[in-house]
């Protein structure tokens, strides 16, 4: 592992980055004087030591060289999603302190943009048409490309999706040294999945997002080539991977979803031989539909469970998967324990709170409520997840804390009822959280968006209740199940469980 700015005298002329769409291309030194313009660019901004701006900007060139020259000027930057509405873009702006925020015509607050609060930040923008912002092109073209002064090592301030309410901003100290120096994490990514300078990394999500953007850093500080994906495409993901001998990759479950439902003859049209890590997490895979992808690519699926708040962190490899079905993996950063809600330490097999000991200094920029609310009385720290570990210690997740639904003094998890709903093949994707009942408190509410328009009505549901019922017992099958012909999503297909679920409680 060593930094760009290595590889750009060791391997010039080598293609560091490669927009899938566009077919726009970085050589490792075009990438490097790039990543040195924008740097001077946002010196010229006022910009100084530790401060921050916000970037809200699709997978393209404009992002990768601005995350390129913060990190050489010692600034924090936040990614911000695309897909933010204009209030909560408004909120991260002025949370995050940020003196300039950087937006791209293409996201969803942009209609907005000119004229939201963001705290005084000075407003630029990509992509307009008019002259109501100013030109961030106008000022990167005007900037030199030799590296800037006073060179300072900068991080990323990421904030959590939200699908579960506001989002929550991890601010964690700044970076001490060179600026190029190795980060640890891009080593750890390198090492955890044998990255190096002869692989080659699809880029699948949207790199406002952590793992995303950490493997992306990563890949390119290893000296690797990476394709990066505008957007998500099942298809065109296959067609990258033979294309250009893709090595590495990561996803989401639902990209695996997408990917199996394609045509066989579809699967058939392209070679993913040379795939030989493909790395998922942010959330759970259903069982059924990690071993169909192992039946069908090998034991190339690396899992791991982790989060923006960098706490902990577990990983498992295929071969462990098949001995342990379901898990997550063991503990790969920090110590695993299970909680019950007064704080008590659980045994092997009851589930509870998941919480990680480690010596990962964190907190909830500007939130120390929600610091405490993720904080043990032991000093552990939690995702906000509910699981169990086996005897091997092996965790297994269970379900978001925030969405058990509890009927009749009973927990019950969605996840396992989503799981059974999403093994049938009428069903695209399945959403079950709870909503009120007079007598039991909560009763068990499932949505689902039909493979075809026509798996829909009385008769299909009653059908999924039954399979509940056949797989689960009487306890976990939903009370009613309606139909919607799509689920608000985040860009790399997760589902917005919260603004579903919301909709149905108003």
């Amino acid at each position: 592992m060593h930094h760009l700015s290595h590889f750009a005298r060791i391997t010039p002329d080598k293609v560091a980055v490669r927009f899938l769409e566009s077919g726009e291309a970085f050589s490792f030194s075009q990438l490097e004087r790039e990543a040195n313009r924008a740097a001077n660019a946002l010196l010229r901004l006022g910009l100084e030591r530790n401060g921050c701006i916000v970037l809200c900007i699709e997978n393209s060139p404009d992002l990768l060289l601005l995350a390129l020259g913060a990190q050489r000027i010692g600034l924090y930057y936040v990614l911000a999603s695309t897909r933010l509405s204009a209030s909560d873009f408004s909120y991260i702006t002025r949370d995050s302190m940020a003196s300039v925020a950087i937006v791209s015509s293409a996201c969803m607050s942009a209609d907005a943009a000119s004229s939201l609060d963001l705290g005084g930040a000075r407003r630029i923008g990509i992509g307009f048409a008019d002259s109501a912002m100013e030109r961030w092109e106008t000022h990167f073209l005007a900037a030199p490309d030799g590296l800037p002064p006073m060179p300072a090592p900068g991080r990323e301030m990421l904030y959590s999706s939200g699908t579960t309410g506001r989002p929550k901003g991890v601010r964690k100290p700044p970076f001490e040294g060179a600026f190029d120096a190795v980060d640890n994490r891009n080593a750890a990514v390198a090492r955890s999945f044998a990255l190096d300078a002869s692989s080659v990394y699809l880029s699948t999500s949207p790199l406002y997002h952590s793992a995303p953007n950490r493997f992306l850093s990563a890949a390119i500080h290893a000296g690797a080539t990476s394709i990066v994906m505008a957007k998500f495409d099942a298809e065109r993901a296959l067609a990258a991977i033979g294309q250009f001998g893709c090595t590495h990759s990561l996803w989401v479950p639902t990209m695996f979803h997408r990917l199996l439902r394609l045509d066989t003859e579809v699967h058939n049209r392209y070679s993913t031989a040379s795939m030989t890590h493909a790395v998922h997490g942010a959330a759970p895979c259903p069982v059924h539909v990690k071993q169909a992808m192992i039946d069908w690519w090998g034991p190339v699926l690396h899992e791991y469970y982790s989060g923006t708040e960098g706490i902990g962190a577990t990983a498992i490899s295929s071969r462990e998967w098949l001995q342990h079905k379901g898990s997550v993996g063991r503990a790969t950063d920090g110590i695993l324990h299970i909680l019950d809600d007064a704080g008590r330490e659980l045994p092997p097999g009851e589930t509870g709170n998941v919480h990680f000991e480690s010596d990962a200094q964190f907190a909830y920029w500007n939130d120390p409520a929600k610091t405490r609310a993720a904080t043990s009385p032991q000093g552990w720290r939690s995702f906000g997840d509910i699981g169990h570990l086996d005897s091997d210690g092996y965790l297994y997740l269970t379900d978001r804390k925030d969405f058990v639904i509890v009927s009749g003094g009973v927990n019950i998890y969605p996840q396992e009822i989503e799981d059974v709903l999403l093994q049938d093949p009428r069903v695209a994707d399945a959403a079950v959280f709870g909503v009120p009942n007079d007598e039991y408190g909560e009763e068990i509410k499932a949505v689902i968006q039909p493979a075809r328009p026509d798996f829909t009505g009385p008769a299909v549901a009653e059908a999924l209740k039954a399979r509940c019922r056949e797989l689960l017992g009487s306890l976990k099958v939903p009370r009613s199940i309606d139909f919607e012909s799509d689920f608000p999503r985040h860009a790399t297909g997760k589902l917005y469980k919260k603004l579903l679920r919301d909709r149905y409680l108003a």
